[in-house]
């Protein structure tokens, strides 16, 4: 009797352990999908990513196209120091979607300081070696080390795409949304809207300065902030007109690039 209690419990103990790691092998499986993007087509990620930029910038500027498995490449090398891409992982939130995209750019101080955040971020997401939460730890970690800075100096990021899927809160809110919202980023490193007068909590109908540092790394002590200010009503029906065409690739590509508001 005592043998067949031994041989019981070893069954179930390999049992136990079989189920656990069919669990952890499961889930493990699941976080590597949710890592893992798809790659955009080049070519729709190029005229994708130079909409972000005037007509006038984009002839000289470099291009970085995104390979899922190794992190952001240059697929064109410019010369006027502007580099333009498609942001498809926000760290701030600590979450890895593959529903987020959205044209930026940044003159040559940016590309130096902020675009490397995200290049960093991109690279760590395709190895699979890091959770969100590490990703985000570590961002934070090098900021208050000073190997993440602000741009030294005033200087400006262009996101005069005709439409953009991205988050539409601070680092407490994961909603994401599909706008057209032509806008310019000036680089407003600690800056709060108290300090250009937008108040109360920042009103959206002039000048906004967004910081989803700030709420992770205290007031004022967020490094990549901007004061955004979005185009004309005028300008920006001028702009999702030139981009008709883009517009059409972008929702045959993925239906989410519908707008489900104009801002």
């Amino acid at each position: 009797m005592k043998t067949k209690t031994k041989a019981a419990k070893k069954c179930l103990q390999a049992f136990i352990f079989l189920f656990f790691f069919f669990i952890s092998a499961l889930s493990y499986a699941q976080k590597s999908a949710d890592r893992q993007l798809e790659k955009m087509p080049p070519a729709l990620e190029t005229d994708f990513a130079l909409s972000a930029l005037p007509a006038q910038l984009r002839p000289g500027a470099t291009v970085y196209l995104l390979d899922p498995n190794k992190g952001y490449y240059v697929a064109r090398k410019g010369s006027n120091g502007f580099v333009c891409y498609v942001t498809r992982t926000g760290w701030e939130w600590a979450e890895f979607r593959n529903d987020v995209a959205a044209a930026i750019s940044f003159d040559a101080a940016g590309a130096r300081t902020t675009f490397v955040v995200d290049r960093d971020v991109a690279a760590m997401r395709a190895s699979g070696k890091f959770t969100p939460l590490q990703i985000r730890t570590l961002v934070i970690d090098r900021i208050k080390k000073g190997i993440y800075k602000s741009p030294a100096r005033a200087g400006i990021s262009y996101m005069l795409g005709p439409v953009m899927r991205t988050y539409t809160g601070t680092a407490a809110s994961n909603q994401v949304m599909t706008m057209n919202m032509p806008h310019y980023m000036f680089y407003a490193p600690n800056i709060t809207n108290a300090d250009i007068g937008n108040i109360p909590d920042g009103q959206a109908d002039g000048p906004v300065v967004v910081n989803p540092d700030t709420p992770l790394l205290g007031k004022g002590k967020g490094p990549f902030g901007y004061i955004i200010l979005t185009v004309g009503e005028a300008e920006k029906t001028k702009i999702i007109a030139a981009n008709k065409d883009l517009l059409k690739r972008l929702i045959a590509y993925k239906p989410y690039f519908k707008a489900e508001g104009r801002m």
